[in-house]
């Protein structure tokens, strides 16, 4: 893409990017996927914690924006100039991956969706649900090919459509909610415990993680705003409306059906609440909006993914083949990477008991690391007060939004538990021959003594992950 005014984004286009990659498959679970989990307390605390969480970090992706203007890779380009080039590449790597594996979790939902019409789709893991994604992965492909800004001016339009079923979910849960039946869910049914909250909260963490993927999408196309500040303020404003959306989903469904109920509607649950209060053609609505939705999300994501491999490869950071574009601007040899990736975990759903569920979790595990990395960098300029000479007034105030961004990021990671960091372990094993090819190319060290070290332990970890798989320990 040129430089040029009229080829830039934005603002609106920029927060478009922002919402229209967190809203995506998430929402449209949410209602099943917290009822499993906990009641209308545990739910509470796991938004206010979220909230809080993110919200932070979104204030860490608007401050490095202004000041690291010349970082405008975003995501992985904050973890290398902080932590040196093996954890910018895990930054790079993970979160690309993760968004790999994010999309496979949009075709399962789609054809999950699907199956509740067509049972020949069954959850989206039966062989003819993975023939028709992988059909319409590569449309998806060959559209994009022919232009990034084409793609973002589809889902913008794309993510109107989408807000309007989820508007109409809500206006109608309002007038169909029922306070007793929202007072019996308070504690999720359960005899009022700290302790068991505690375990409810906790089974939470990776969903709302999951849900607010996507909030550094105007930091990853940073290089195409027509104005740098717009880069935060659309990351603010996108987050702030989704984070709204999705309590509203959640708190009200509550009012609606018992919890037992909700945790047991098929994805999308979204659909069984509203047919529950409406009828069948309630179910039909929302699954609409679904594909739309998730259609639109997955648009959003593929330029995500593409753009941060391109971009690390143009630092050195990826093999040099994935800095090539076509004639159109796009970085072409990091999207056949990319839908060759999710072309192959998509054939993976095919063994998996929950595919859906594990594509959610895996993806908030592989992702926690680089937002990890960004709000530890965003932490060590404020505590070494680097980029503070001429501001000094505002450095205690983000040293404190740093430090509880990566409070929040590593406390996430806890909640996740060991299965998904001994999964992401497997997958960054043979992910680092990229890092490999790339050191080679610069005839440079692979590794510093640290990073060794760093490396070593992950091989370790994957190793245990293999061990639980094949031993039966660990299933997925």
């Amino acid at each position: 893409m040129t430089s040029s005014t009229t080829e830039k984004l934005s603002l609106g286009a920029l927060t478009s990017l922002v919402v229209g990659s967190m809203i995506g498959a998430g929402i449209f679970s949410l209602p099943s996927t917290f009822g499993r989990a906990t009641g209308v307390l545990g739910a509470l605390i796991a938004w206010i914690i979220a909230g809080t969480g993110m919200l932070m970090l979104a204030f860490v992706f608007q401050s490095l924006a202004q000041r690291k203007p010349d970082m405008d890779a975003g995501i992985y380009s904050y973890a290398k100039a902080g932590f040196g080039n093996y954890l910018g590449f895990a930054s790079a790597f993970g979160f690309w991956i993760g968004s790999c594996v994010g999309n496979v979790s949009y075709w399962v939902l789609i054809k999950s969706t699907l199956g509740a019409f067509f049972p020949i789709f069954g959850d989206g893991n039966t062989l003819p649900a993975i023939l028709v994604a992988s059909v319409l992965l590569w449309a998806f492909h060959i559209l994009i090919l022919r232009g990034v800004k084409e793609a973002a001016t589809l889902n913008t339009i794309a993510t109107v459509a989408k807000i309007l079923p989820i508007g109409l979910f809500l206006i109608v849960i309002i007038f169909g909610f029922k306070a007793d039946v929202f007072a019996l869910n308070i504690w999720g049914g359960e005899m009022p415990s700290w302790q068991s909250l505690f375990g409810q909260v906790r089974n939470t963490m990776l969903i709302t993680v999951f849900v607010f993927i996507g909030i550094e999408g105007a930091s990853v196309y940073s290089r195409y705003a027509k104005e740098r500040s717009h880069v935060g303020l659309a990351t603010i404003m996108g987050f702030v409306g989704v984070l709204c959306l999705m309590m509203m989903v959640t708190m009200l469904s509550y009012g609606i059906m018992l919890r037992p109920d909700l945790g047991a509607l098929r994805n999308p649950s979204m659909a069984g609440v509203l047919s529950s209060i409406v009828g069948p053609w309630g179910a039909k609505f929302i699954s609409i909006g679904l594909i739309i939705s998730v259609l639109g999300a997955y648009l959003s994501w593929s330029l995500l993914c593409a753009e941060v491999l391109w971009a690390s490869a143009k630092t050195n950071t990826m093999p040099k083949i994935f800095s090539t574009e076509n004639d159109k601007k796009v970085p072409s040899a990091a999207l056949w990477l990319t839908n060759i990736t999710i072309q192959f975990f998509l054939i993976i759903t095919m063994f998996s008991r929950d595919a859906f569920t594990i594509a959610l979790e895996l993806t908030s595990s592989l992702t926690l690391i680089p937002y990890l990395l960004v709000a530890g960098y965003a932490l060590k300029l404020a505590w070494t007060k680097e980029s503070y000479e001429n501001d000094p007034a505002n450095r205690n105030k983000e040293l404190g939004f740093a430090a509880i961004a990566t409070i929040y990021a590593l406390g996430m990671m806890y909640a996740g538990g060991a299965k998904h960091m001994m999964l992401s372990a497997l997958i960054y094993v043979p992910g680092s021959v990229l890092y490999y090819l790339a050191r080679r190319e610069q005839n440079a060290e692979i590794f510093t003594p640290i990073e060794r070290i760093i490396f070593g332990i992950v091989v370790i970890t994957a190793f245990g992950a293999v061990y639980a798989l094949a031993s039966g320990k660990m299933i997925i």
